[in-house]
């Protein structure tokens, strides 16, 4: 009993740290952050206070909006701080990797299975819907994953590979909406069937050492 006590501090405490980090970071990249979500709150609240008056109960009305105005400054913040932890990280070496571990349900990602001098590189993700190989920096990844795409292939047979450039140019697939990208791909692997892949890229450590022999998911038909 005693421990579950404990506990409640510190957890209001990280939460609070969570919201100072993620307001200070977003805070550099949108100066004007606290008086934005000082207006919401402000108009959100107005808004319930004028109808309470309209009414005749400005007072119960006030009251009662006063949490809705609290949830609509917080939804403000959540969207604006989205945006601006993009921003924070773009053109920053290993960006799409930041985004991608960022996927917290239904896949496991391997940052930098391919890296060049000129801090070209690719990250392997593995889900329901198969491989997906994330190539960022010059015009020299889509050489890179293209090997990594036959090395995939030649690993896990019949698995679906996708892959995508993190950029702003035609083709390319801005960093804000990797996730969404990589979130509207079909399921193409039962969970099984995924868990086995992940354990055989898991067990070899590295695309060049040899492939493991014996059997891969069966009922995968390559595209």
């Amino acid at each position: 009993m005693f421990k579950k006590k404990a506990k409640a501090p510190k957890i209001k405490k990280v939460r609070f740290q969570t919201f100072r980090d993620a307001y200070n970071v977003t805070k550099s990249v949108k100066p004007w952050i606290g008086a934005g979500i000082f207006g919401v709150f402000a108009i959100t609240w107005a808004i319930g206070i004028s109808t309470g008056i309209v009414i005749g109960k400005p007072i119960y009305i006030g009251f009662v909006t006063l949490p809705v105005a609290v949830l609509a400054a917080m939804f403000f913040f959540t969207r604006i701080a989205s945006s601006a932890a993009y921003v924070s990280i773009q053109g920053q070496t290993g960006a799409g990797a930041s985004v991608l571990m960022a996927i917290r349900k239904g896949w496991t990602t391997t940052p930098a299975v391919a890296v060049t001098k000129n801090q070209d590189m690719v990250h392997r993700s593995i889900g329901r819907a198969g491989i997906v190989l994330t190539g960022e920096g010059s015009a020299a990844v889509r050489t890179m994953l293209q090997d990594e795409r036959k090395k995939s292939e030649r690993f896990a047979p019949g698995v679906p590979v996708t892959e995508f450039i993190v950029g702003d140019s035609e083709g390319q697939v801005p960093l804000r909406k990797l996730q969404k990208q990589i979130a509207k791909l079909p399921k193409k692997l039962s969970a099984h069937q995924m868990r086995e892949v992940r354990a055989r890229f898991k067990a070899v450590g590295g695309m060049s050492l040899p492939i493991p022999r014996g059997p891969m998911p069966k009922g995968i038909k390559i595209r």
